[in-house]
């Protein structure tokens, strides 16, 4: 008797329903009902996030492959295991006026409302990463919500409990996918340089490819507008920078350099830049830049006035010498083992999926398929997955690293996933999805101003690139190599 109590609809429950069937018919109807029908099997919200990652700037890119996996998670679990463990009986079908009703009305548990629960998921994710794009998304998921109650298939209950159980699965993919600050890292001071006015003895290395489908809002020539006493230089990645400059008439009178590219480009000319002690101009032009966003130089006109001012602001660089080659600065990371594979996989996915969502699953897929690279990491011997090494502090610490708060103290932060502890492979895939890496026997991380690595043989990366094999790497920071044309954003910490 008391479980057929609790599958009872409320008193209030019962009140808001007759109250809405007392709303006159009007042309709200038929919307309300196709807006419903839309969502069912998430037809809605996969069709709403598929565009947001492929056609969005990159905050909604992440925005809408974040409400995508919220949605997944919270359809599964309100589907799955909320409807089977609380049954409850959906409303009479003459709660509402014909007009509103369903051909064919569903027949599981009422309770809770799968539909909001999905759109308060992608509601709440969207929101996370980009508050502009769900102002647009959430009166959508709301009257989603609310449909369910007006074509008469949920009592409003159902609804408010499919919303919390949704946004609460939304809130916490914080746990397992951390959300990006938007600060610049913390970079040291610098002591200005005579400006460069129209850019006179300043020489732009170009990536002709720059600026094509990435969404700058440059271009090589736009810059030349703006810079018409630079010389302009285009990359040959065959030929190599310090060979095109050793044959080229630009180099005479060079008094700065500057780099149009994304972050291949910019490791390539900051190597150039740290080597020469000249200082550096990010014009961001290429896919992706992750290093002009954590540094702080990512606003083209603002380093154009840094440029003709001569502001600067110093910022770590980190080297990798292999076997007995010569020393190769890099900006971003570096890494051996599975991790070269790891990058391949995130370029290829990135595009579609956004980088996260591409970096968590190119993580798991090379975990399910790596050989254990048998390595000693500063002279104690290990077996390990995947080896990175990143210049900065990243952060977070036990999740996959989103940002970098420092870029001033000459650290570098260094991650490995072990292979010799007892199944490796399936802790590994379960902390990468339950957020708890931190915790894991599998994985490693301290910071360190010198690395050495010694291996049987292995690929290294460095900036999203594949370079060459080697047996023994060693990785140094080296504290504000790195001289850059700064804007001195209010707020940015630069001592």
């Amino acid at each position: 008797m008391r479980a057929a109590r609790k599958r009872q609809p409320a008193a209030f429950d019962a009140w808001l329903v007759r109250h809405s069937a007392r709303v006159r018919p009007s042309p709200a109807d038929r919307m309300l009902r196709g807006l419903s029908t839309s969502a069912n099997h998430n037809r809605l919200w996969i069709g709403v996030g598929a565009a947001m990652v492929l056609l969005g700037p990159p905050a909604v890119r992440r925005a809408g492959a974040r409400g995508l996996a919220a949605v997944g998670v919270a359809s599964g679990v309100a589907n799955g295991i909320a409807k089977p463990l609380f049954p409850r009986r959906r409303p009479p079908d003459e709660s509402v006026p014909f007009v509103r009703r369903l051909v064919k009305p569903p027949v599981s548990s009422s309770f809770p409302s799968g539909h909001s629960a999905s759109a308060a998921a992608f509601a709440t994710g969207v929101a996370i990463e980009s508050p502009r794009a769900a102002l647009v998304v959430a009166p959508i998921a709301a009257a989603v919500g609310y449909s369910r109650v007006h074509i008469g298939v949920h009592w409003p209950s159902d609804v408010v409990a499919g919303a919390l159980l949704g946004s609460g699965i939304a809130l916490a993919t914080r746990r397992w996918w951390a959300v990006r600050e938007n600060v610049p890292a913390r970079l040291g001071p610098a002591a200005p340089v005579e400006p460069l006015p129209r850019g006179r003895g300043l020489l732009v290395v170009v990536n002709p490819q720059a600026g094509v489908g990435s969404g700058a809002s440059y271009d090589a020539g736009l810059l030349r507008q703006r810079l018409p006493d630079a010389k302009l230089l285009d990359l040959d990645p065959i030929a190599g920078l310090d060979k095109q400059l050793a044959e080229s008439p630009h180099r005479d009178g060079i008094r700065a350099i500057g780099v149009f590219g994304g972050d291949g480009t910019v490791s390539t000319v900051a190597d150039y830049a740290v080597r020469h002690r000249l200082p550096l101009a990010v014009f961001v032009g290429g896919t992706l830049n992750h290093f002009a966003r954590d540094a702080g130089v990512d606003d083209i006109d603002a380093i154009l006035t840094a440029v003709e001012s001569g502001r600067l602001a110093a910022c770590d660089a980190a080297t990798v010498r292999v076997d007995d080659a010569e020393s190769r600065t890099f900006v971003n990371t570096a890494g051996l083992g599975a991790y070269p594979d790891f990058v391949r996989l995130r370029e290829q996915w990135q595009e579609r999926l956004g980088k996260w969502p591409a970096a968590g699953l190119a993580l798991l897929r090379v975990l399910l398929g790596a050989e254990p690279l048998r390595a000693e990491i500063d002279g104690h011997p290990t077996a390990l997955w995947a080896l990175f090494v990143g210049n900065g502090r990243y952060d977070p610490s036990d999740r996959i690293p989103r940002s970098r708060p420092d870029l001033h103290h000459g650290t570098l932060d260094i991650r490995w996933l072990r292979a010799d502890v007892p199944a490796s492979r399936l802790r590994l895939c379960y902390a990468v999805l339950t957020g708890t890496l931190g915790r894991s026997p599998a994985y490693r991380r301290r910071a360190a101003h010198h690395l050495v690595v010694r291996t049987s043989s292995s690929a290294l990366a460095t900036d999203g690139e594949v370079g060459r094999h080697g047996r023994v790497f060693v990785f140094d920071s080296r504290p504000d190599a790195l001289t850059l044309f700064h804007p001195g954003i209010a707020g940015q910490t630069t001592q």
